[in-house]
């Protein structure tokens, strides 16, 4: 999906070269699948965006299920840091450290985080609606990401960044597990409800996810009409995407990209 400079795609775990638990389009090269093909499955993955030339300059995090946020091109925060898994294949700057969101305003820096239940949220400002321009980022939350405030406050500093009101800020939620398939302890959804609201409890008594996110996002001044949901949980459709919890743990990750497109 293209909006008004900014490419932005949610992967599914088909049309790859991973075997087994991580069959077929695992994007991640932390979780026991050969590096070889995961690099492969990225490829295969920008090219079909249109994005292959690109190939060096895809950006990656060690994502630790934090609140840490980093801008592409702030600070050590380099362009192709953690492009590839295989070590022999590269670029010598291994991925983001312990981050769980990141933002980019400059073109051509496709930003790839991955998942496997938790929440991929992809924040989009175009062209059209920032003073200082285009700016987008990808956000991985989980439980204690979104407990954090993890959407909202990437979205604060995605709106300092491009110069606009958070509400001009576009939101897009991907496949995660959904609180039919996710219970947590007591205590857990206690801290939940105390900062969201009771949104964040369904009625099957598990943690809703996503009404979490939607909450952190409109907290932090998202207008709730620019939040759009995909509305699929992992854990029911592991035939598409990869699922933590009903895969037992062993599986591979799907992936939530964004790149700003050249003017």
């Amino acid at each position: 999906m293209a909006e008004a400079g900014v490419l932005l795609a949610f992967a599914e775990r088909l049309g790859g070269v991973s075997v087994g638990p991580y069959a077929s389009l695992n994007l991640a090269g932390h979780v026991g699948d050969d590096p070889r093909a995961v690099d492969e499955n990225r490829e295969r993955l920008l090219d079909a965006l249109g994005l292959g030339r690109l190939r060096g300059r895809l950006t990656t995090a060690e994502q630790v299920h934090g609140d840490g946020t980093a801008v592409i091109g702030e600070g050590d925060t380099l362009p192709g840091s953690g492009a590839f898994a295989d070590n022999t294949r590269t670029t010598g700057v291994p991925p983001v450290p312990r981050t769980d969101a990141l933002l980019v305003s400059a073109p051509e820096i496709p930003v790839l985080l991955c998942f496997a239940d938790c929440v991929p949220i992809i924040l989009v400002v175009t062209e059209d609606d920032a003073p200082a321009g285009p700016a987008a980022g990808v956000v991985h939350a989980g439980w204690a990401g979104a407990l954090a405030g993890l959407p909202g406050l990437a979205a604060r500093r995605l709106a300092q960044l491009s110069g606009c009101d958070p509400s001009r800020i576009r939101a897009y939620v991907g496949a995660h597990i959904g609180p039919c398939h996710y219970q947590v302890s007591a205590e857990i959804i206690s801290q939940f409800v105390n900062t969201f609201g009771t949104v964040a409890r369904a009625e099957s008594g598990g943690l809703d996810l996503g009404a979490a996110v939607s909450a952190s996002l409109t907290d932090a001044g998202v207008d709730p009409c620019s939040i759009t949901s995909l509305g699929t949980c992992t854990a029911e459709a592991t035939d598409r995407f990869f699922s933590y919890r009903a895969e037992g743990g062993l599986t591979g990750r799907h992936g939530a990209v964004v790149c700003i497109l050249p003017g």
